[in-house]
C-alpha cells in the first residue's frame, strides 16, 4: 500500500479518576526528520509513455514501480487516441490498465493524457476518424524544434470539426465510464488539441488567439462532461504568456480545471525558461494543485538548458504540487540526486507539528486543554485538507480514545518562501471516557496524526518513531 500514514508516539498521559488535571504540562517540540513523504495530491510523476510507447517505461521490469525513486507517487501515461481506439468502438484499454495496475497495486496513483496530434507517428487521431469525413491538414514530418523540410507529413484534424468532435465525444464517453471518479486517478490532462496535446497550434496549423480560446472551451466542456468528478488540468500554452488577460486559462479555472506547464527548461535561463508562474500563483495555486513537466531531460542537456537550481526555483515560483520524471528514471536520479532531494523538501505540502502541549495528568471525563502549533513548509497548500488527532493507546497498542480537532483544517495553513514559514496555534479541549467506552485509570501513550474527521490517519508527517 501507499505509505501515507505516519503517527508519532509522544509521552505518557496519566489518567486519574479523582484528581483534576494538574497545572504541569508535557511540552513536545518534535523536529522534522527530513524524510521524503508520499502524500495524497503531490509528488513526482513518472512518464511511462511519452512521444510513443517505447519510452520511458519500456526498460522497467513489470515489478518496478520506482519505489527506489524518492517521492515518486504517480505513473503518467501520455498516449495518442489512435493507440487506445485503433478501430471505431474497439478499445485497447490494456495499454492503459496494465502499467496502471502495477502502480495501483503498490498504493500509488495514475494520471494520463489522450492526444490527437503527435509528432513522429503520423497522426495521434485514429485514421478511421479521417476516413469518416473529419477535415484536417497535413503537417511537416520534421521535428518542430528542428529545421523544417519537405516530405511525407502527418495529419491533424481541425479541432472544431463536427465529425472529429462527434468521434472524440464517443471516445471520451468510454474513457469517462472507465476512469471518472476513480480513486486511483490523480488527474487527467485535457490533451485533445495541439501538438502533443499541449494546446498550442503553432506547428501543425496556426490559429489566432480568438480561435484557440473558442476551441479551448469546446474541449474543456467535453472533458468536464465525461470526467465531472476527476481533477482535470490543461496546458498553459492555450493562452499567451505575460500579465494577462488569459481568457482560455481563466475559463479553465472557472470550470475547476487546473494549470499545467509542459515547457520547463526547454529554453536557456534567464531567457524565459518558463512564462506563466504569475498565472499559476495568482489564478490557480490558492485552490488547485499546479502540475509541471520539464522538457525531455536528455534534450535539455543537449541544448544546455538544464539547471537543477533553476528547476528548484521553478517549483518555488509556481507553488507546484507535481513535478515530472521526463527521462529514463535511473539516469535521471543518478545525475540529479541533490536537486531531487532539495525539491522533495518543498514540493507540494509538508506539515510540521512544531509544538504540542498537554497535561501530564488528567481526570477521566473532565475537560482538559491541548495546544498545538502547526506549520506547512511546502510551497503549496494541502488542498485535500485534514484534521489533527490525538490517539490514546495502552501498552498493548490498543486504542483507548480518539480525539479529533475537527474545527481546524490543515488546508488553511499558509505557504511562504523558505525560512519564512508561518506558524498556526490551535487550542483544543477534549474529554476522555465520557459515557463510554469504559476507560481504566493508568498510564497511556499519546500519538499524533492528521487525517479524516473520524481520526483515520491519511497524511504522512516528517516525524521519527512512526507507529
Amino acid at each position: 500500500m501507499r505509505q501515507i500514514v505516519l503517527v508519532f508516539v509522544l509521552f505518557v498521559l496519566f489518567f486519574n479518576t479523582v484528581q483534576k488535571s494538574v497545572a504541569e504540562d508535557t511540552v513536545v517540540r518534535p523536529s522534522d526528520n527530513g524524510e521524503v513523504l508520499l502524500n495524497p495530491g503531490m509528488g513526482w510523476t513518472m512518464h511511462f509513455y511519452s512521444n510513443g510507447v517505447s519510452i520511458y517505461g519500456a526498460k522497467l521490469e513489470p515489478s518496478d514501480t520506482l519505489d527506489w525513486f524518492p517521492g515518486c507517487s504517480t505513473i503518467y501515461l501520455r498516449l495518442p487516441w489512435s493507440s487506445v481506439e485503433p478501430e471505431e468502438g474497439k478499445f485497447n484499454w490494456a495499454i492503459v490498465d496494465t502499467p496502471a495496475q502495477r502502480w495501483i497495486a503498490k498504493g500509488k496513483k495514475i494520471a494520463f493524457r489522450f492526444t490527437c496530434c503527435e509528432f513522429g507517428i503520423g497522426c495521434g487521431t485514429p485514421e478511421w476518424v479521417r476516413k469518416a469525413g473529419a477535415k484536417g491538414i497535413n503537417f511537416d514530418k520534421q521535428h518542430p524544434y528542428g529545421k523544417k523540410e519537405n516530405g511525407q507529413g502527418g495529419w491533424v484534424p481541425f479541432y472544431d470539426d463536427p465529425v472529429f468532435l462527434e468521434k472524440l465525444d464517443h471516445f471520451l464517453a468510454a474513457a469517462g465510464k472507465r476512469y471518472n471518479n476513480n480513486p486511483d486517478v490523480e488527474f487527467i490532462d485535457i490533451g485533445s488539441f495541439g501538438m502533443w496535446g499541449e494546446g498550442h497550434t503553432w506547428y501543425e496549423h496556426r490559429l489566432s488567439q480568438e480561435e484557440t480560446d473558442k476551441i479551448t472551451k469546446i474541449h474543456i466542456n467535453l472533458h468536464k462532461k465525461h470526467f465531472p468528478d476527476t481533477l482535470l488540468c490543461i496546458s498553459d500554452s492555450i493562452s499567451k504568456a505575460g500579465d494577462g488577460p488569459w481568457p482560455g486559462m481563466e475559463y479553465a479555472f472557472s470550470q475547476g480545471v487546473t494549470f499545467r506547464d509542459d515547457s520547463m527548461l526547454v529554453r536557456p535561463y534567464p531567457h524565459k525558461p518558463w512564462d506563466n508562474a504569475k498565472m499559476a500563483r495568482e489564478l490557480f495555486s490558492k485552490t488547485l494543485p499546479i502540475i509541471l513537466e520539464h522538457g525531455h531531460y536528455g534534450y535539455t542537456i543537449e541544448q544546455k538548458t538544464w539547471s537543477g537550481d533553476v528547476l528548484l526555483k521553478i517549483v518555488e515560483d509556481h507553488q507546484a504540487s507535481f513535478m515530472s520524471i521526463h527521462w529514463w528514471p535511473d539516469i535521471y536520479l543518478k545525475e540529479n540526486k541533490e536537486t531531487i532531494e532539495k525539491i522533495n523538501q518543498r514540493l507540494g505540502y509538508r506539515l510540521q507539528l512544531r509544538e504540542l502541549r498537554y497535561p501530564k495528568q488528567v481526570s477521566i471525563t473532565t475537560p482538559f486543554s491541548v495546544n498545538w502549533i502547526w506549520a506547512n513548509t511546502g510551497v503549496a497548500p494541502c488542498y485535500g485538507g485534514g484534521f489533527p488527532a490525538l490517539t490514546i493507546k495502552d501498552d498493548k497498542d490498543g486504542i483507548v480514545s480518539v480525539l479529533v480537532e475537527d474545527s481546524f483544517d490543515v488546508k488553511s495553513l499558509s505557504v511562504a518562501p523558505p525560512n519564512e514559514t508561518k506558524e498556526h496555534e490551535v487550542k483544543s479541549e477534549f474529554r476522555i471516557g465520557l459515557m463510554g467506552p469504559a476507560t481504566k485509570p493508568g498510564n497511556y501513550n499519546v500519538y499524533v496524526s492528521v487525517g479524516r474527521r473520524d481520526g483515520t490517519p491519511q497524511i504522512a508527517l516528517p516525524l521519527s518513531d512512526s507507529d
